[in-house]
C-alpha cells in the first residue's frame, strides 16, 4: 500500500509554482481544502461563543469539531486540548502555571537536544521560583539522547522533564515513553514538544506517556497556531492567571481571549486532509484510525525518499552530514566545505529549491554538535515531497561543490 502522490500534490496549490520545498520543518505547504475552511469560517455568520444566535452555535461548534480533529490526531481526549497562539506561547503559559507549585531546591529538566521553545520557557519558570535547571546531553556524533541521559540528571526533586519528541535540528526521535516511564518513577511531568514530530509519525499520549504535548498545526498542513494537549484531570489540577470573568472550566481556563475560529476551522480541515490520504478515502470509518493508517503511509514515503536523499548527499565530496540516529525524522543536517551555509541556501533557492540554513532556534543542540551561529543547512522532508524534488537538490548541491 502506497501513499497516492500525484493526488496528495494536486491539493497543494503552491506546487504549481515549481519550488522543491525542503522547508517543512519550519511550515509545511497548505492544501487547497484547508484554505478553503478558513476562507469560509472567516465569511460566515459567526460571533463569541453561546447557544443563543446561530452565529454563536456555529462559533461553538467550530472550536468543539477543532478539539475533536486534534483528539483524533494525537490520540487523546478532546477535553484536554487546548489551543494558544503558537506552541512557544503554551510552552510559557504551561511553565509558569506549574511553577506555582514549585519550590526553592526543585528541579527542572531540560535537554540540549531540544527547540529552545521547550528550554527557555522552563529555564526561566525556574529560575523565578529559585528552581534548579538541570540539563541532559546527547550523543554529539549520533544526536542520540538516551534514556540515561536523562536518568543521570533525574532525582527526587525533579519536577518536570521537557523533552522533544523529535528535534526540529536533526530528526532524532528519543524514547519518549522510555524517558516518561523514568521521569514518573522520580514523581515528575513530562512535557513533550511535539512539532517536528507530529507531521511525520503517528502520535498516541498514552502511548508516550506524556503528560503533556505541545504542536503546531502549520507543520501538518494547517495554519499558524499552537496546541497544548493533556488529560482532563490533570488540566483541572493546573491554574493559570487568567480574566477574573473568563471561563474557569478546562479547557477554556488555559485560552486567553477570543479563539482564532477560522484558525480553528482549517486545523480541522487539516486533520480530515490527513485521514484521507489512506486508501480508505475521507469516508465514515474512524477517523483516529484513518489518521494511524494515513500517517503510517507517509513513514513509508518519507523513509524510502530519505535514504535516497541522504546517500545522494553522503556520496557529494566535500558534505558533512550530522546526525546518524536510526530512529530520526526525515531531516538532513548538512555543510558543504569551502561553503557558508548561508551560501548554499541562496544559491539552491536560485534554482527553485528552498533548502533554508541556520540553527532554526535550536540553539543549544547546534552549539552542542559543533556549529558556529551559521549553524548548517536543513533539508526536512514532507509528504508532498517526490524523488524529483530530491535530485533537484542533490544537483543543486553537487554543482556548488565542483
Amino acid at each position: 500500500m502506497y501513499l497516492d502522490l500525484a493526488r496528495l500534490r494536486g491539493s497543494f496549490p503552491a506546487l504549481d509554482q515549481g519550488v522543491a520545498h525542503f522547508d517543512g520543518p519550519g511550515g509545511s505547504q497548505v492544501p487547497r481544502q484547508v484554505a478553503q475552511a478558513v476562507a469560509a469560517t472567516l465569511t460566515s455568520g459567526i460571533s463569541n461563543r453561546g447557544a443563543v444566535t446561530a452565529a454563536e452555535r456555529h462559533a461553538d461548534a467550530v472550536v468543539a469539531g477543532a478539539r475533536s480533529a486534534v483528539a483524533d490526531l494525537l490520540g487523546c481526549r478532546a477535553g484536554g486540548v487546548v489551543f494558544a497562539r503558537s506552541m512557544t506561547q503554551a510552552a510559557y503559559d504551561l511553565a509558569r502555571a506549574l511553577s506555582k507549585q514549585w519550590a526553592e531546591g526543585d528541579e527542572i529538566v531540560v535537554t540540549r537536544l531540544d527547540h529552545d521553545a521547550n528550554i527557555r520557557p522552563w529555564t526561566a519558570a525556574a529560575r523565578a521560583v529559585g528552581a534548579t535547571v538541570r540539563p541532559a546531553g546527547f550523543d554529539r556524533v549520533t544526536g542520540t539522547l538516551r534514556v540515561d541521559d536523562i536518568a543521570a540528571v533525574l532525582s527526587p526533586r525533579t519536577r518536570v522533564v521537557a523533552v522533544t519528541g523529535a528535534s526540529n535540528l536533526l530528526g532524532t526521535r528519543p524514547d519518549v515513553a522510555a524517558i516518561s516511564e523514568a521521569a514518573h518513577a522520580v514523581g515528575a511531568l513530562v512535557h513533550v514538544d511535539g512539532v517536528h514530530l507530529t507531521p511525520h509519525a503517528p502520535v498516541s499520549l498514552d502511548e508516550l506517556g506524556a503528560d503533556f504535548y505541545t504542536c503546531s498545526p502549520y507543520k501538518f498542513f494547517g495554519p499558524h497556531h499552537g496546541v497544548l494537549v493533556g488529560a482532563p484531570e490533570l488540566l483541572e489540577r493546573v491554574h493559570p492567571d487568567k480574566l477574573l470573568p473568563s471561563s474557569d472550566a478546562v479547557p477554556e481556563r488555559f485560552e486567553l481571549g477570543t479563539l482564532p475560529y477560522e484558525l480553528l476551522a482549517g486545523t480541522t480541515a487539516a486533520v480530515d486532509f490527513i485521514a484521507g490520504l489512506s486508501p480508505s478515502g475521507p469516508g465514515p470509518a474512524d477517523r483516529r484510525a484513518r489518521v494511524l493508517a494515513s500517517m503510517r503511509l507517509v513513514e513509508a514515503h518519507e523513509e524510502e525518499l530519505f535514504a535516497r536523499l541522504l546517500d545522494g548527499l553522503g556520496a557529494i565530496s566535500g558534505v558533512t552530514l550530522y546526525g546518524s540516529a536510526a530512529r530520526r525524522t526525515p531531516t538532513a543536517l548538512f555543510t558543504l566545505a569551502g561553503r557558508s551555509p548561508r551560501e548554499v541556501y541562496e544559491r539552491l533557492a536560485r534554482v527553485d529549491v528552498n533548502a533554508p540554513a541556520g540553527t532554526f532556534y535550536a540553539i543549544e543542540a547546534a552549539r552542542w554538535i559543533g556549529l558556529g551561529e551559521d549553524g548548517a543547512v536543513r533539508a526536512g522532508l514532507a509528504p508532498y515531497n517526490n524523488a524529483e524534488d530530491v535530485d533537484r537538490l542533490l544537483a543543486g548541491v553537487k554543482e556548488l561543490a565542483r
